[in-house]
């Protein structure tokens, strides 16, 4: 009972901010009150960290509505095709975010930019007629929004190259169907990571699929080219069954790294997070939340590519994306048959000028930080390491 109150009450808010009453199903019922019973029992959240998640959560409904609303007035919407991704799909401290970036700097790609994400749908209002000259508003409230997230922690800076404008994870729009694991990187909530771990996320697949063709149809009323589409998240790497259920042709670039270098580096960006909304906030659980996700994640990849086809993912490692960044685009490019043009070089070489690492804070972090011991987690991920980062390392120098 104390559960349906608390999602009749966010529901009831996100409609009267709208005026809208069509979330889009009710698929997203239950999740939603397993996420705020577990964030009010075991959150220990701060009067202002409880005030910004339930904002994030309003904020999320308030998205389902828009979307509803503008698949409702444009149904032509269903009809945008997003058939061939490129999937980027890795550890989160894998330099995902840079392969990301560098290839969506290709003029001929196409990416989900962070403030896309945060408002998939335009607000009430907005004009197809007038979109490629009219600014929209979702810019400055996403840059308004990440302002405060630097401000409430600065530390994050030197975690993740944070930036309104640029391509970012498209995990962002799983978060809406309340079947993700990233509101668990926010507060330490293990109910609702044991209940999302536990469930199908088919319906969160279905909604990426539906924002990412609504984006798709207003970059066309921007006037913006529409290309080949480049994803990332590390999420796909639980659903790669279900990515590809949305995306047949998809295909996944995989850069690997052992996770005794990732463990404390992802527990390090967790911690993060977590002090945004709460001031108690252990190391020793943000380890936990670590190693269960990772090791989920790790037993559903290794599931997923046992049964999938080989020639739909594409293997690199880390330690080549840092060094030669271009040279591992050219030679994901030459696997794909994309031709590596002059033009796409140039931007891509801009962009490794203009984002070099020692711009941003370091970032700082060890094993012992955070209770990690090297051995157990080799022998945790023992298959995943022996399949997929030993021999790799060893075939590639």
């Amino acid at each position: 009972m104390e559960d349906e109150l608390r999602v009749g009450a966010v529901l009831r808010e996100a409609s009267n901010r709208t005026g809208l009453d069509d979330f889009g199903g009710r698929d997203f019922l239950e999740p939603l009150g397993i996420l705020l019973c577990s964030l009010e029992e075991e959150g220990r959240l701060t009067v202002a960290g409880r005030t910004s998640l339930m904002e994030r959560i309003i904020g999320l409904l308030v998205n389902r509505l828009r979307l509803q609303y503008w698949l409702a007035k444009h149904p032509e919407i269903l009809e945008e095709q997003i058939d061939d991704p490129l999937v980027i799909v890795g550890f989160p401290r894998t330099g995902t975010t840079m392969l990301q970036r560098l290839m969506a700097s290709d003029p001929r790609a196409t990416a989900l930019l962070w403030w896309e994400a945060r408002n998939p749908a335009p607000f009430q209002g907005w004009s197809p007629a007038l979109a490629a000259r009219t600014p929209d508003q979702r810019i400055a409230d996403a840059k308004e929004q990440m302002r405060r997230m630097l401000e409430g922690n600065p530390d994050l800076a030197a975690v993740h190259p944070f930036d309104a404008e640029a391509p970012d994870e498209d995990a962002i729009l799983l978060e809406h169907a309340f079947r993700s694991s990233a509101p668990a990187s926010l507060g330490n909530i293990p109910t609702y990571l044991k209940w999302h771990l536990g469930h199908d996320n088919r319906a969160a697949y279905q909604y990426l699929k539906q924002a990412l063709r609504c984006i798709q149809w207003q970059k066309r009323h921007r006037g913006e080219a529409v290309g080949r589409w480049v994803l990332k998240a590390p999420e796909h790497m639980s659903h790669l069954l279900l990515l590809f259920e949305q995306f047949p042709k998809a295909t996944v670039i995989q850069p690997h790294r052992d996770p005794v270098e990732i463990y404390p580096s992802l527990a390090s960006m967790v911690f993060e997070l977590r002090r945004l909304a709460s001031d108690s906030v252990a190391p020793t659980e943000a380890a936990a939340y670590v190693r269960t996700s990772s090791a989920h994640r790790i037993t559903r990849l290794l599931e997923a590519r046992r049964v999938l086809p080989a020639e739909r993912f594409i293997d690199i490692r880390f330690k080549d994306v840092m060094s030669d960044p271009i040279g591992q685009i050219g030679y994901i490019y030459g696997r794909l048959g994309i031709d590596f043009t002059h033009e796409a070089k140039q931007c891509m070489n801009a962009w490794v000028a203009a984002n070099r690492r020692d711009q941003r804070p370091m970032h700082e972090y060890t094993l012992e930080q955070f209770g990690f011991d090297a051995r157990e987690i080799r022998q945790e991920l023992a298959e995943y390491r022996e399949t997929y980062v030993l021999p790799f390392s060893q075939r590639a120098g």
